[in-house]
């Protein structure tokens, strides 16, 4: 008894656990043979027990099936590959398996017993003995898993998991689920799903709730995080649902797309933030590498602004297109640095080309530092994104504002067609389309200084190819309509 109180304290407080996953597989594998030895050897003993309805001895011409049971039995059970299976992550499968090899181990043992000089078996033991059998051995393993599984669980509940809800309860809410089950970062707690059929139904351990019972669920199990298992949902119900989220003091992440999933390029479990793209109306639409590269791969590219939030990008996109040098011209130091850093650190641990970086500190409305730039660096084309592009600032400062957006654009302009280069790209906005506010008006005085030298160039004023891009709301861009 005293073994006994003392293996069920080792059992509860998981030093048995520890001991048990701290042994190597071959240890791991013995220990299951010994137990499947013993499970057949007492099995076989009750066998004649329940046919005989009596606790003695066997008769003594079937005492040499004991030694033929474990000698049969182990190569099946070997073959069959019950060895090969994790006990913790046992399932439908491996029960199968379990039962195909027990029925094919009580055939060869019930021809030994006829083939072999072994008497006084009756048949009805080896029945008896086939079924106790599958029930032992399939139980012992299904035990084992429930207890490691429970103590494991048991174990983390008490750790710092956060707490999540999954919304979606199909298929791969379910997957999710049992995916996270041993996790030792994230606890589901309950689904979320739209269909009212599942609402109050169960999932497993996990029940079903629906959306307009979030906030009480949140505020029940402290959840920290909103898991979305919906990847075959519609886009447009997928926005709605984002929305909804997005007003809850939670995380939101979602789980891959279908494709990703089918195709074996990421895992159930494989969970990432809610992009900003998973808020757009549209599939994005990719870029063009053929354009892109035309006027980059091979060339010394300056961007103005490089240090904003949109000509850092810009640097970044220019980066994996391996231009010749890369100018990044910036009035602010910190913003300059900042973007020099990424640059360089993104280089050294991407596959891309190296390239020269030129850092270089000023004013696009200061014509002898940008005409100084371009000289020193030969450069073929600018991307122009240096503005003011916060409309209550600029309308709060009006005259820097046209300053800087408008003179410039122009002086940028103008030292672009003296030096010859190539190709100049103007970065504008939508709200210079019939501008209500001093910014867009400064952006559409800006487009009209490039049109102007794009017809002057035309005429043959100069060999440069003016241009201008109007963007839309840049999502994730400083001032975009998504942050704030």
């Amino acid at each position: 008894m005293a073994c006994v109180a003392l293996l069920f304290a080792a059992a509860t407080s998981g030093r048995l656990v520890d001991w048990l996953l701290g042994l190597t597989r071959r240890q791991k594998q013995f220990l299951i043979v010994i137990t499947d030895v013993v499970t057949l050897e007492v099995t076989l003993w009750l066998a004649f027990v329940l046919r005989f309805d009596s606790f003695q001895t066997p008769p003594q011409g079937a005492l040499m099936l004991f030694a033929i049971a474990p000698v049969v039995a182990i190569p099946v059970f070997v073959r069959s590959g019950l060895y090969r299976a994790v006990i913790r992550f046992l399932g439908a499968q491996a029960m199968t398996s379990v039962a195909k090899a027990v029925v094919i181990y009580a055939v060869l043992l019930t021809a030994a017993v006829y083939l072999l000089p072994v008497d006084d078996v009756p048949r009805s033991v080896m029945v008896i003995h086939t079924v106790l059998a599958l029930l032992l051995i399939g139980g012992t393993r299904a035990l084992a898993r429930a207890w490691l599984s429970q103590t494991r669980s048991s174990r983390a509940n008490g750790s710092s998991r956060r707490n999540v809800v999954i919304y979606g309860a199909g298929s791969a809410g379910v997957q999710l689920a049992n995916a996270l089950a041993h996790s030792k970062e994230l606890r589901p707690v309950a689904f979320l799903d739209d269909d009212a059929r599942l609402h109050r139904t169960r999932m497993g351990s996990l029940e079903v709730f629906a959306p307009e019972e979030l906030q009480g669920i949140l505020d029940r199990h402290q959840v920290t995080e909103i898991l979305l298992a919906i990847p075959s949902v519609s886009r447009h119900r997928r926005n709605q649902i984002i929305e909804l989220l997005e007003q809850m003091p939670v995380q939101v992440r979602t789980m891959p797309a279908l494709s990703d999933l089918a195709e074996g390029k990421l895992k159930i479990e494989d969970l990432r933030d809610v992009d900003i793209d998973d808020l757009l109306g549209r599939d994005p639409v990719a870029p063009d590498p053929r354009l892109l590269k035309a006027n980059i791969t091979g060339k010394v590219v300056m961007v103005t602004g490089a240090g904003g939030s949109i000509g850092s990008e810009l640097c970044r996109q220019i980066a994996a297109l391996q231009p010749k040098a890369l100018v990044l011209f910036e009035q602010s130091e910190f913003a300059l640095y900042s973007i020099d850093q990424d640059l360089r650190n993104m280089l050294q641990v991407s596959q891309h080309p190296r390239f020269e970086i030129t850092p270089l500190l000023g004013s696009v409305t200061d014509i002898p530092r940008v005409e100084r730039a371009i000289r020193a660096t030969g450069v073929n084309t600018i991307y122009h994104a240096a503005a003011y592009k916060h409309v209550p600032m600029v309308e709060g400062n009006p005259c820097e504002g046209t300053f800087n957006n408008v003179l410039g654009t122009y002086r940028t302009a103008l030292a672009a067609a003296k030096h010859g280069v190539e190709t100049f790209v103007l970065i504008s906005t939508d709200k210079a389309v019939r501008p209500t506010n001093t910014m867009g008006a400064t952006k559409r005085f800006a487009e009209l200084v490039v049109q102007a030298f794009a017809a002057s160039a035309c005429e043959g004023a100069s060999r440069t190819r003016f241009s201008a891009v109007r963007f839309g709301n840049v999502l994730g861009s400083s001032g975009s309509v998504i942050p704030l």
